[in-house]
């Protein structure tokens, strides 16, 4: 074994002690073995053995993490190889474990990499992604028609711990949807951290789990590719004009949009005349769906709305008596 392998070891051995978010595993000739903890979910072993001419020769590297997702282990190892081309003939070990623990320091989005994979995935035409490391932001601009939706991902430091803050930056739908689209989005951000109120004694263990992509299909899935090709339940008709530039934003006007709780959007006159027409029993059905449908505009209970409707009936027919008679 090379004298020049010995002295390494041994300067190993003193100075990963005074390398913060370090702990020696291994280290002898076979092999040396180091692990990086930064979050609960930001740690991995760097696996070192020397080559038969080292240091003139790099030394083999193996990255194992059971957080860490494979595809990005392995672009980790092929960056850690170009890396130590620089510092042939030269100690290694001790630099190469300060340049894997400031990589994932500076790429703080790697601890989601597999997630914004299979994010990429989903984009289609028009949309883009971008991803702003050196603030842990993620940017995703979405399209579809004449409508868009901006949205941005700030992902924590010890993610998927604490939870995503998402906020809708753009959106020309109407703001009724961009509210709720927000709502729902941090809703899911929560509760993918902090465990249901009500739980049952067989459950187990609450462990937060990622929501980056969970997030990101609603908005793509249930938003932006959903609303502008819905049809209103009553009319059968388009519930959005073709262009965005014409969406009504008069509360009252006929072609306002409505969306009720389940998630079906209405045309305001449409929803209106709907719900003042029997039956009423139960509670109004959305007809494309058959659940009850809640709205803040609409919350008179059946037996009322029945009552209305007989009150509205029986004054028509005095009306029509009264034009019959002068007729």
């Amino acid at each position: 074994m090379s004298e020049k392998i010995l002295e390494e070891l041994k300067e190993v051995k003193e100075k990963i002690l005074s390398i913060p978010n370090t702990e020696l595993i291994s280290c002898v000739p076979a092999i040396v073995q180091i692990k990086i903890t930064l979050t609960k979910y930001k740690q991995l072993v760097v696996c070192m053995q020397f080559s038969d001419n080292y240091p003139y020769d790099c030394l083999l590297v193996e990255l194992k993490s059971k957080l860490l997702s494979d595809n990005l282990l392995q672009k980790m190892t092929k960056i850690c190889e170009e890396e130590l081309r620089k510092f042939e003939g030269e100690k290694q070990i001790i630099h190469l474990v300060k340049f894997v623990k400031n990589f994932i320091i500076d790429n703080p989005l790697c601890v989601c990499s597999d997630e914004i994979l299979s994010l990429k995935n989903l984009l289609t035409d028009g949309d883009e992604i971008k991803l702003k490391q050196k603030v842990s932001k993620i940017i995703l601009k979405l399209r579809e028609g004449s409508y868009m939706i901006n949205s941005s991902f700030t992902i924590p430091n010890d993610y998927p711990v604490s939870r995503i803050n998402v906020t809708i930056s753009d959106c020309n739908l109407p703001e009724v949807l961009r509210v709720n689209c927000e709502s729902q989005c941090q809703e899911l951000a929560r509760r993918a951290v902090e465990p249901p109120l009500k739980r049952k004694s067989s459950d187990p263990p609450f462990e937060p789990t990622p929501s980056l992509l969970k997030i990101s299909e609603f908005i793509i899935n249930n938003v932006i590719r959903k609303y502008p090709t819905m049809l209103c339940p009553c009319c059968h008709k388009s519930a959005l004009p073709a262009d965005a530039m014409d969406v009504v934003k008069d509360h009252q006007a006929d072609q306002f949009v409505e969306r009720v709780y389940c998630g079906h959007l209405f045309h305001h006159k449409c929803i209106d005349d709907y719900m003042k027409t029997p039956p009423f029993t139960g509670g109004k059905k959305c007809p494309s769906c058959g659940s009850r449908i809640f709205h803040d505009k609409w919350r008179a209970t059946p037996e009322l709305a029945e009552a209305r409707w007989a009150h509205k009936q029986a004054r028509q027919r005095e009306l029509d008596e009264v034009v019959d008679f002068l007729g």
